[in-house]
């Protein structure tokens, strides 16, 4: 039977650390790290994950800094408020929520996020430094996922680590920063011909293909640590990529949705913003 990976708890640990970080910060530099939060329209489900990231900005010391535009936002207006936050000197990180009402072009909007305000982690340059493994920011989610597998008695130098899904919010970059760990890396995805035929060979098996169920236990061998990044909304409750009940007694650690992964991508966007503060200080 398999370990728990607690990412509630660790995140926990992370915002702790945080807190600590940021009243360091503002010791050294007089500066309160501050997050400009900007949603467009009024989804429910971006509204909440909004709301939770405000309060834990404030919980851990920072500024909030909310801005909300209506659906019927034109791309000139949100351009406009990113140019504006982009040049004010008291925005340490700026987040734009994602999705964005359909008649928005994303792309363009997240590129005129400065690489260093990019808490993020998806604009272009930002993709570009950690393809070149350059300092810069970070995707939460995969960052997420690494500091999970960090607190694990395993080492991924040299493991053998199968991500499941390419996207360029976790798959990818997720892939990149493992291959930077010096892990030997191989990416799937649900289109992959013999998905198991790869994934039985995993020692880290990460699963982010946006497919509920996917991953079954024809998929892992005896031993294999598990991340499910999945996260999908079921008649039955919350369900990830991974068929937890098929595969847990097959794994050595793995993490439970929710629980695992989701809590920790909070936690790595507070630590990003921190860290956008001290690029743009410089000290």
């Amino acid at each position: 039977m398999a370990t728990l990976i607690d990412g509630k708890k660790i995140a926990q640990d992370v915002r702790d650390n945080v807190r600590r970080d940021v009243a360091d910060f503002v010791d050294r530099t007089g500066i309160r790290p501050a997050l400009a939060t900007v949603l467009v329209g009024g989804d429910p489900a971006s509204a909440v994950y909004v709301a939770s990231k405000r309060k834990a900005c404030v919980v851990a010391g920072m500024v909030d800094r909310h801005h909300h535009l209506e659906a019927h936002a034109t791309q000139t207006e949100v351009e406009d408020l990113l140019d504006a936050l982009a040049v004010d000197t008291e925005v340490s990180g700026i987040l734009l929520q994602l999705p964005l009402p359909g008649h928005l072009d994303r792309e363009p909007l997240i590129d005129r996020i400065p690489s260093v305000k990019d808490v993020d982690g998806l604009g272009t340059l930002s993709a570009g430094l950690l393809a070149q493994g350059k300092h810069g920011l970070r995707p939460c989610t995969p960052l997420g996922v690494m500091e999970l597998l960090a607190r694990l008695p395993i080492t991924l130098e040299g493991a053998s680590v199968v991500v499941v899904g390419r996207s360029a919010l976790v798959g990818r970059p997720l892939a990149q920063m493992l291959v930077q760990a010096n892990a030997t890396v191989t990416v799937a995805h649900s289109r992959t011909r013999d998905l198991g035929a790869i994934t039985r060979g995993a020692q880290v098996l990460v699963a982010a293909a946006g497919v509920p169920g996917l991953i079954g236990a024809e998929h892992v061998s005896e031993g294999t640590t598990v991340v499910d990044v999945g996260i999908h909304r079921t008649p039955d409750g919350l369900v990830g990529d991974v068929s937890f009940d098929e595969v847990e007694p097959k794994a050595s650690f793995i993490t439970p949705v929710p629980g695992g992964v989701g809590p920790m991508t909070i936690a790595m966007l507070l630590r990003n913003t921190l860290n956008a503060a001290e690029l743009q200080w410089g000290g």
